[in-house]
C-alpha cells in the first residue's frame, strides 16, 4: 500500500514537472511547500531556494506591498476559496519584472479543514513580446502611411508628410495649395497637433464664407457701439488663436481691403479691434490655404505681391488624387472602416471591378468625392463587398464630365474642355447645377468661386436656390 502512495505521489511529481505552467503551493500560513520546474524557469529561483520561504518571495504586485505570511488572509483566498486570475507582475530572482496571469485556489479535505493553497502562474513574456513586435509594425506603418487624418503612401503624399513634420515645429508662417477636395484643412490640423505647442488653440476661419465688412469682425473682433448690433465688446479669432495657431482657409477670396489688414498682422503680429485705436500684440501662427494659384493672381493684380511673398515662407502644395492613384485602395479602406462604424455595418471591401473603376475615375473633387463615393455605395450595399452597381452613377456609367488628362493648378480645377469655367454665364450655371444636384459647394469648386459666389449668381439671375426647376433643366 505504501509502495502505490509513493507510486501515485512520485508520478504526481511528474506530471507537475511537465506543464508549461508554474504551479506552486503554500500552506496555510503562507510558506511555500512545492514549486514545479515550470516556476523554476519563470522566477529564476530552484525548488530548494523556494520551499520553506514566504509567497512575497516572487513579490506579485497583485499583493499590492502586502507582506506575506504575515497576513496571507490580506490576498482573500482563505475568505473566498480563490482569487480571480488577473495580470499582473512578479520579480524574477534577477531583480527584472515578468509579465504573468495568477490564480490561485484554496484546496480543502472531506472535512473542510484547509490543506493548502495552490498558486498557478502562466508566463506572458513572449506574448507581450510578440504584441510589442505587433503594435511597433502598426505604428511603423501609421507612420508611414497616415499622419493625423491624413493618409498614403504614394511618393507624394510622402513629401507632404516630411512638409508637415518640419513644419509643425516651426513657427513660421505656412502657406497650403491644392484643388479643392484634397484635405487641406487635414494639413493645416496635423501641423498644428503635431507640433511642440499642440495643446495651444487651432482656430479656423474661412474666408470665403462671410462678406468683407463680417470678416473683419470675425477675425480683428470689434469694440461696444463700433456699428450698429456691436451692442458688446468681442474678441475675434487672431485673439483668440492667441498663443495657437489660426488657419485661414480660401485666403485667395480676400478682398484688397482685408488683404492690407492681413498684411499687417503679418509685419507687426498686432491687430486693432474694429472701432478701437489700441494695438493688441498677439502670438500666432499663421497657416492659410487656396485652391487658387496665388502666384497667378498677383501677376493679374488681383492678390497683393507683398502679402503673396509673406504667405508663402513655407509652401506645401497637397496632390490632387489622380496624381497618387496607388493611395486610393488605402483611402477606401479608411472610408470603409469608418462607414461601417458609422452605420452599423460589416462591409469587408470593394470587388475587382469596382476598385478598377475608382482607380480609372479622374476625380475632379478629389478625396473629399471618394469619401462620397464610398458613402453613396454604403447606402445601397447590403452584401460584405461594394460592387460597381453600388457606387454613384457617373461612376457605374464610366461617365468622366472633365478632361481627367488636364492637370493644371492655374485654374484650381480640371479645365472644361470648351469654355472658361470661371466666367459661368447663367444657362452653363444652370446645366452644373444639374450635374452637381444642386449642390453648390461642388458647382464652386468646378468654377473657382466661393458657395457665397454661386449663391450670388444665383440671385442674380433668379435661378431656384433648391432644385425645384424642373422647366429649366437644359435640353
Amino acid at each position: 500500500m505504501q509502495t502505490h502512495q509513493l507510486w501515485n505521489v512520485n508520478f504526481l511529481n511528474q506530471i507537475l514537472d511537465t506543464m508549461a505552467e508554474g504551479l506552486f503551493t503554500l500552506d496555510e500560513q503562507g510558506i511555500i511547500t512545492s514549486w514545479n520546474r515550470s516556476m523554476e524557469k519563470i522566477s529564476g529561483y530552484s525548488a530548494k531556494q523556494a520551499v520553506g520561504q514566504p509567497c512575497s518571495l516572487i513579490q506579485c504586485s497583485q499583493c499590492f506591498g502586502k507582506t506575506c505570511p504575515a497576513d496571507v488572509n490580506a490576498c482573500g483566498v482563505i475568505q473566498h476559496g480563490r482569487t480571480e486570475a488577473k495580470e499582473c507582475s512578479i520579480r524574477h530572482k534577477e531583480g527584472h519584472d515578468i509579465a504573468v496571469i495568477k490564480n490561485a485556489r484554496l484546496a480543502l479535505d472531506e472535512n473542510g479543514r484547509v490543506l493548502g493553497i495552490v498558486e498557478t502562474i502562466t508566463d506572458l513574456t513572449e506574448l507581450k513580446k510578440i504584441k510589442i513586435r505587433a503594435e511597433e509594425a502598426q505604428r511603423k506603418i501609421k507612420k508611414s502611411y497616415q499622419l493625423g487624418n491624413i493618409i498614403g503612401k504614394s511618393h507624394a503624399m510622402q513629401n507632404v508628410f516630411d512638409a508637415i513634420r518640419a513644419a509643425a515645429n516651426s513657427r513660421a508662417t505656412v502657406l497650403i495649395q491644392g484643388e479643392s477636395g484634397t484635405g487641406k484643412e487635414l494639413v493645416a490640423g496635423a501641423i498644428h497637433y503635431n507640433g511642440i505647442s499642440d495643446a495651444s488653440p487651432l482656430i479656423t476661419v474661412n474666408c470665403s464664407a462671410l462678406s468683407e465688412t463680417l470678416l473683419e469682425s470675425e477675425l480683428f473682433g470689434h469694440v461696444k457701439g463700433a456699428f450698429t448690433g456691436a451692442h458688446r465688446d468681442r474678441k475675434g479669432r487672431f485673439e483668440e488663436a492667441d498663443g495657437g495657431t489660426i488657419f485661414l482657409d480660401e485666403i485667395g477670396e480676400l478682398t484688397p481691403y482685408m488683404q492690407i489688414k492681413l498684411l499687417r498682422v503679418l509685419q507687426e503680429r498686432e491687430i486693432e479691434r474694429v472701432g478701437d485705436s489700441r494695438k493688441r500684440k498677439i502670438d500666432i501662427r499663421i497657416i492659410a490655404a487656396t485652391h487658387k494659384n496665388l502666384y497667378e493672381l498677383t501677376r493679374q493684380g488681383k492678390f497683393r505681391e507683398d502679402l503673396f511673398y509673406r504667405l508663402k515662407v513655407f509652401p506645401i502644395m497637397v496632390p490632387p488624387l489622380r496624381d497618387r492613384r496607388e493611395d486610393i485602395p488605402l483611402l477606401v479602406s479608411h472610408f470603409i472602416k469608418k462607414g461601417n462604424k458609422r452605420e452599423a455595418k460589416t462591409i469587408e471591401s470593394v470587388d475587382e471591378k469596382g476598385m478598377k473603376r475608382l482607380m480609372e475615375h479622374s476625380w475632379p473633387g478629389n478625396v473629399r468625392e471618394l469619401e462620397n463615393a464610398v458613402e453613396h455605395a454604403f447606402v445601397i450595399c447590403n452584401s460584405k463587398r461594394i460592387t460597381i452597381n453600388d457606387l454613384p452613377v457617373e461612376l457605374r456609367n464610366n461617365h468622366f464630365p472633365f478632361d481627367s488628362r488636364v492637370s493644371n493648378f492655374s485654374s484650381g480645377i480640371n479645365a472644361a474642355p470648351v469654355t472658361d469655367v470661371t466666367k459661368p454665364t447663367r444657362e452653363s450655371l444652370i446645366q452644373l447645377l444639374w450635374e452637381s444636384n444642386w449642390n453648390k459647394a461642388e458647382v464652386g469648386r468646378r468654377i473657382q468661386k466661393s458657395r457665397t459666389a454661386v449663391w450670388k449668381y444665383m440671385k442674380k439671375w433668379d435661378i431656384p436656390l433648391q432644385n425645384r426647376a424642373a422647366d429649366q433643366r437644359p435640353e
